[in-house]
């Protein structure tokens, strides 16, 4: 470590108390290490490539912070946006001369704040000259990410990293989650690895409000819905396609396992891994200005080219679905955060006669086996749930078995004569089917789908996807 440099930052801080006005902070640290950094940082809105008008810092705790919060400072002052996204904490641990380990938290807290600060200034500041080859790619710290990001990079186009910061919970497991801090930061760390310009958005909010919120109130109402598919159409994509008209990028590739033909999203090749179930609330016109690099691949492809690539990720297993539950269970996170704590209630067979006792409707779905705490007979399984009577029903698995599916809030991108197939579960096949009546394309409150042959019933609140082929041509929610 070099001692002058270290002693410059610390004894004449650049730009310590200063927070420039117009100014995005973004602090980290807190009570686990005692060091608490915030930097702001002000984009010049007449620059075409965002450069760094002003910044400044504080810090608080031991001189290491102050240190690295200063050579933070001198390090993004007037450079490009995109070039201040490169700066991580071994730049400015170079910065300072150097950091031995037990120092270098410092560098790694001023990275976080540094980053938390372009990423709230690209959002709400930046107006990037439009570039046709460059790309933002969304990056969760995976290996379909990463790879997607490669692919795009080694097509000869500019690619930028951006990675959401949705849910934050200490009874989660950080690792298993593809939008906790930890994924921010291993996300950060990848793309820098690999030369990129690396943003970090903060979208807890929105996320609560957006999804958790709804997904909560669902159970409540007695229904399972699927918190995916409304984080991918409302909150996350369309944030992630504003900043990337923020930024100049005129696309935004993703690690989804998909694909787009004519306007409409189409099945992956990979059909084991397909995800194009979750993605299908999203607009033509959101589509249209996505890339989904992965989707003519297999998983064990990837994870090859990974490996070719050297990428340390290459073999990183697959994040939970559901982020804000890693680490954690339904109930138990209901409990904690709806409310929804133990409801005793009576589970009816069909005649309505009692069987046992549930404890809480909202921890049972439609379907479901396991954990209803009876014994002997034959197999019941949920057939309904009413969460006014606070009651659970129960049957054998044939009653569960119906050809008719009512679909509420459906969307059409094509008249239903061309619907030949159904999918009502993430994990679950598409089945032939037919929507019962003339229905034109466009929005629908009601329709009748139709399968084949009978199919198990899936709860209500989850997706119904409508497929042409191999092609999504509409979606609605399962109605009770």
């Amino acid at each position: 470590m070099s001692v002058d440099a270290f002693s410059a930052h610390l004894e004449r801080p650049c730009g310590r108390g200063h927070t420039p006005e117009g100014a995005c902070t973004g602090a980290a640290g807190g009570a686990a290490c005692g060091d608490v950094i915030r930097v702001s940082v002000r984009i010049d809105p007449d620059s075409p490539d965002g450069r760094i008008a002003d910044a400044g810092f504080d810090a608080s705790g031991c001189g290491a912070a102050v240190a690295a919060g200063s050579a933070t400072v001198a390090l993004v002052r007037e450079l490009p946006l995109l070039d201040a996204a490169r700066v991580g904490a071994d730049r400015i641990a170079a910065g300072l001369g150097g950091l031995i380990p037990a120092k270098r938290h410092a560098a790694e807290l001023a990275a976080d704040a540094l980053a938390r600060a372009l990423g709230a200034a690209a959002r709400t500041q930046a107006r990037l000259v439009p570039v046709p080859s460059r790309t933002l790619v969304a990056m969760s710290g995976g290996v379909d990410s990463a790879v997607a990001a490669m692919l795009v990079a080694e097509g000869g186009e500019e690619a930028v990293a951006v990675t959401l910061e949705l849910w934050s919970d200490p009874e989660n497991d950080g690792e298993r989650s593809c939008c906790s801090a930890q994924a921010v930061r291993s996300a950060r760390d990848l793309a820098r690895s690999i030369g990129m310009a690396h943003f970090s958005i903060d979208l807890r909010e929105e996320f609560r409000v957006g999804v958790v919120a709804p997904w909560l109130s669902g159970h409540a109402a007695g229904l399972t819905p699927n918190p995916c598919v409304r984080c991918n159409g409302e909150v996350r994509l369309d944030a992630m396609l504003e900043l990337a008209a923020r930024l100049g990028a005129h696309s935004l590739a993703t690690g989804h396992y998909a694909r787009v033909e004519g306007g409409l999203l189409r099945v992956a090749a990979d059909e084991g891994k397909d995800q194009s179930y979750a993605l299908a609330a999203l607009s033509p016109e959101s589509l249209a200005r996505m890339r989904f690099p992965l989707g003519a691949l297999t998983k064990p492809e990837v994870r090859a080219f990974a490996e070719r690539r050297g990428l340390a990720v290459a073999r990183r297993p697959d994040s939970q679905d559901l982020c804000f539950l890693a680490g954690t269970t339904r109930p138990a996170f209901l409990a904690r955060h709806g409310e929804l704590g133990e409801r005793p209630g009576a589970i009816l067979d069909g005649e309505g006669g009692t069987l046992g006792e549930h404890r809480g409707v909202h921890t049972l779905t439609v379907g479901q086996r396991h954990g209803l705490g009876i014994g002997g007979g034959a197999p019941l399984y949920v057939i309904a749930t009413d969460p006014h009577a606070n009651t659970v029903t129960v049957g054998p698995r044939e009653q569960l078995r119906t050809a008719r599916v009512s679909v509420r809030d459906v969307t059409l991108h094509r008249d239903a004569a061309c619907v030949d197939a159904v999918k009502v579960r993430y994990r679950g096949r598409r089945v032939p089917c037919r929507i019962e009546g003339a229905t034109r394309a466009g929005a629908h409150a009601r329709v009748a789908v139709l399968t084949a042959d009978p199919q198990e019933r899936t709860a209500p609140g989850q997706m119904a996807c409508l497929y042409a082929g191999e092609t999504i041509v509409g979606y609605g929610t399962i109605a009770s």
